[in-house]
């Protein structure tokens, strides 16, 4: 999952042990070392108070499990120093991990965070390459590659019109030409189509290391391989299967897995949750994932084969149809009571899983609306170090013909994120035992 305001692309890198350096007595200054402190606490009220002052749009569970990940950073030197801006390079205390930062400040006491952002210094990184510079010409070929791919593929073809105007028009006045930073660009280029389409799938992306040619990859046995190892290494997003007290199943899964792969976990899941009479399946981290995933699960919850959603691709105007499978291995939990639990972090395929089941009062939604994403994306290579995610289609529920694009899904029960799960325990004890007392007082009869 790609956290907002804060991207992550770590690898490996064998480092001598390295000395820490102290942050400049700047207001962006001031701000790294307000995060660097509550980060490297490990402590999650210290980190939630620094959110809540310094950056509040970031989430404290990305930041805390980041943590856990990293063990915290060293600060190891200041590469650029200006009042508002900072550029550094840190070092992760749990390995040998190395990448380089950059945050930008707004004015203010305290400075909040505007940006920031850390990318991780690949073995064998040039420093040429590190202080990787963009060109007139590169922005003039990024901003061509750009437009034309939002005019080819974008969902909505009116909209990549007015999108390509906008930056068009930007460019027409200049306010790309002080623009030297590849991210800097990036985020900029994704801003100002934002601002247009509000699309939050949509996105520019800058890379130091050449990127893929997303458009004509072929299947290469290598990187599956790699992606296997790596949706082991993560449990194929599953982070806990539990069944909590009054026989209630919990299962928390933080993305939907190509079930090519990822298929075996979730009936390893769904086997252990077989006999609760009531689950819960906890979404409130969930980014998204692949569709045919979501139709898996959400088998595992109908009795019959059932029309769950619809995704309309513009290019070739071709509508393909996700409906639960006949089979799935072992018991199903059809008619058991069922809840998802959401924030507003759930966002794309966790929002369409959700969706899916509230328009079929297949399950009550309890948190928060979720974020607002309809549109699945393709990444597209502009040059050789930036791309474009465009979003090429939408989802169409085949019940009410619309979907959550820009609105996100509202809950049933409405609380907050961090008391979804205690609500949804209450509600499904009082669901479940109307079904406990029916079965106790209608016992199976012996038979000879």
């Amino acid at each position: 999952m790609l956290i907002p305001t804060l991207v992550i692309l770590f690898a490996s890198l064998a480092t001598p042990q390295p000395q820490a350096v102290n942050t400049p007595d700047t207001p962006a200054g001031h701000t790294l070392k307000a995060w660097l402190d509550a980060f490297n606490s490990g402590d999650r009220a210290t980190e939630e108070k620094y959110l809540k002052t310094y950056d509040p749009e970031r989430s404290l569970d990305d930041e805390m499990r980041f943590r856990g990940m990293t063990g915290g950073f060293i600060l190891t030197q200041i590469l650029k120093n200006e009042p508002q801006r900072i550029e550094f390079m840190v070092k992760e205390r749990n390995g040998d991990t190395v990448a380089i930062g950059k945050m930008e400040v707004k004015p203010g006491e305290p400075a909040k965070v505007a940006s920031f952002g850390l990318r991780a210094v690949p073995p064998g990184t040039k420093a040429a390459e590190l202080s990787f510079k963009i060109d007139a010409a590169t922005r003039a070929k990024v901003i061509d590659g750009t437009v034309a791919a939002l005019n080819d593929t974008y969902v909505f073809p009116e909209t990549a019109k007015k999108m390509a105007g906008a930056v068009r028009a930007h460019q027409q006045k200049g306010d790309y030409d002080a623009i030297s930073d590849g991210d800097d660009f990036a985020k900029r280029l994704t801003d100002d189509f934002q601002a247009i389409s509000h699309d939050k799938h949509l996105s520019v992306m800058f890379s130091p290391a050449a990127l893929p040619d997303f458009d004509n990859q072929k299947p290469d046995p290598n990187r599956e391989a790699e992606e296997r190892k790596q949706m082991e290494r993560v449990n194929c997003g599953f982070k806990k299967a539990e069944i909590l007290e009054g026989n209630i199943g919990y299962l928390k899964f933080d993305f939907f897995a190509d079930p090519g792969i990822c298929g075996p976990t979730v009936v390893a899941a769904m086997n252990f949750l077989a006999n609760v009479d009531a689950i819960i399946f906890d979404l409130r981290e969930n980014g998204g994932g692949d569709p045919k995933m979501i139709a898996f699960i959400s088998s595992y919850l109908f009795a019959e084969r059932t029309h769950l959603n619809d995704l309309w691709t513009r290019k070739g105007d071709v509508t393909d149809q996700y409906w639960t499978d006949p089979y799935v291995p072992g018991k199903r939990l059809d008619g058991k009571p069922a809840f998802v639990l959401t924030s507003k972090n759930t966002f794309s395929g966790g929002e369409e899983f959700t969706n899916n089941l509230k328009v079929l009062k297949r399950a009550t939604i309890v948190g928060e609306t979720t974020g607002g994403g309809a549109h699945p994306v393709r990444g597209h290579r502009i040059t050789e170090h930036f791309g474009i995610g465009v979003p090429f289609a939408r989802a169409i529920n085949p019940v009410t013909h619309t979907n959550w694009e820009g609105t996100g899904v509202e809950p049933d029960v409405k609380v907050a994120a961090a008391d979804a799960l205690s609500t949804a325990e209450k509600l499904a004890g009082e669901k479940a035992q109307p079904a406990k007392s029916s079965s106790a007082a209608n016992p199976p009869t012996a038979q000879n």
